[in-house]
């Protein structure tokens, strides 16, 4: 019969957490490099360096000039519930300085930003200054 302590012992490999960990590294590390590339055509297509969309912090503030805001307003990314409308905000005006819907600005720039922000960098919209 095993007891509790026997559990807990079995559990605590660290070979076995630190192989988990690495393969959830990797795919966030594939994950930020190709979001970086469609944030670079986003970046080229509204007038900004593309590079700047490499740099992990940057790329947040320089998107929100994108959307048409001051770069100081990227600050309200760091407060808690905050960032969440206005992340919803900047979604709605960087597509709609794109041309694209309501729809597609919720779903693939907010909810799925990784395959809107493809879809906007890669197709043949043009970028035009929200006001």
């Amino acid at each position: 019969m095993n007891t509790f302590a026997d559990i807990v012992t079995y559990d605590t490999d660290p070979a076995g957490g630190l192989a988990v960990f690495t393969g959830f590294g990797f795919a966030w590390l594939a994950f930020y490099v190709l979001l970086a590339v469609a944030l670079w055509k986003v970046f080229s297509k509204a007038g900004y360096p593309g590079w700047l969309a490499i740099i992990p912090i940057v790329n947040m503030f320089v998107l929100v000039k994108v959307a048409g805001f001051s770069a100081w307003l990227g600050l309200l990314y760091f407060i808690p519930i905050v960032n969440l409308v206005f992340s919803i905000i900047v979604a709605f005006r960087i597509g709609k300085a794109f041309g694209k819907g309501g729809v597609f600005s919720f779903f693939l720039l907010w909810m799925f930003a990784f395959v809107g922000y493809f879809i906007v960098g890669f197709d043949k919209s043009t970028y035009t200054k929200p006001v």
